[in-house]
């Protein structure tokens, strides 16, 4: 990491291209700790800009991704994973040697291979993955708090610079991160455990309650499936993207699934409770309040 003598916060211009949940909040963050002399927005709609504008989430915005980030020294990809790679590209046409690219999309060992590559046409690149957000979608949504105590992946390669990557987590700390540094493939397969399986879980139980059951539901299911919710463009994305750590996510799961239906079919009081129990004590000494 660069000693605090060689910081550089505060930007001159940073650009998010996708002012969303994720973007807004950090601009958000950026403007409202002085992180950032300016803060400028890309998106498809400059109805979206123009509200962003209005929140304060981005000093300006522009449906340009060649003019948006033509001054920026920072370049911040907050769209669907899906849509990266390509405005990506796009942006290295017109961005300064040297100007740091990061993303904060949910899965990373595709795109470090992709943007990786384009070191050669001025990015340095350094992933990220802020593990802050809701369910809920759109600036309207954003808050300058969000990353606050959260804990964010910055997720280097062999090819990362030095303090390329001592930018970017000094970054995602400023804005009160937590940040833990992970190898892009690790980070897939943990992630694949620890947010994509329980997503598609949640809408499984959707999907297979009937109506009727529906109209019945407390706390408990509203809780397990509140992330559901989420938008289901950019869990498709991610969840294809990782799709080879999902499947072998799938297929622990789908072992426990096997165990409880034997117990079940059994009617092995014992072994139930022995199954309920070994789960409460994982829970409850790793994520208990």
């Amino acid at each position: 990491m660069v000693s605090p003598s060689a910081s550089v916060l505060p930007f001159r211009t940073v650009t998010i291209i996708g002012v969303g949940l994720i973007g807004g909040s950090l601009g958000l963050a950026l403007r409202r700790r002085q992180l950032a002399r300016r803060v400028v927005g890309v998106g498809r709609r400059q109805a979206r800009l123009d509200r962003a504008v209005a929140l304060g989430a981005i000093d300006a915005g522009t449906l340009s991704v060649a003019s948006g980030v033509r001054d920026a020294e920072l370049v911040v990809l907050a769209t669907p994973v899906g849509a990266m790679v390509e405005l990506a590209r796009e942006a290295a046409q017109s961005v300064a040697r040297g100007t740091l690219l990061t993303d904060v999309g949910s899965t990373k060992a595709l795109l470090a291979r992709e943007l990786d590559a384009l070191s050669a046409h001025g990015f340095r690149y350094v992933g990220s993955h802020p593990m802050a957000g809701s369910e809920r979608q759109g600036v309207e949504e954003a808050q300058a708090g969000l990353f606050e105590g959260a804990v964010c992946f910055v997720t280097p390669t062999p090819h990362t610079e030095p303090r390329a990557l001592a930018a970017v987590e000094e970054l995602w700390q400023a804005v009160g991160a937590r940040v833990r540094v992970l190898d892009p493939a690790k980070h897939d397969r943990l992630l694949a455990m620890a947010s994509h399986l329980p997503h598609l879980v949640a809408a499984a139980l959707v999907n297979a309650i009937t109506p009727e059951a529906l109209a019945c539901v407390g706390p408990g299911f509203r809780d397990t499936t509140r992330v559901a919710s989420g938008d289901p463009l950019l869990w498709a994305d991610l969840c294809l993207q990782n799709r080879e750590r999902l499947l072998d996510a799938l297929g622990a799961l789908e072992a426990q699934l096997r165990t409880l239906r034997r117990i079940l079919d059994d009617g092995a009081h014992a072994d139930l409770r022995a199954w309920l129990q070994s789960a409460k004590a994982v829970r409850d000494s790793h994520l208990h309040p």
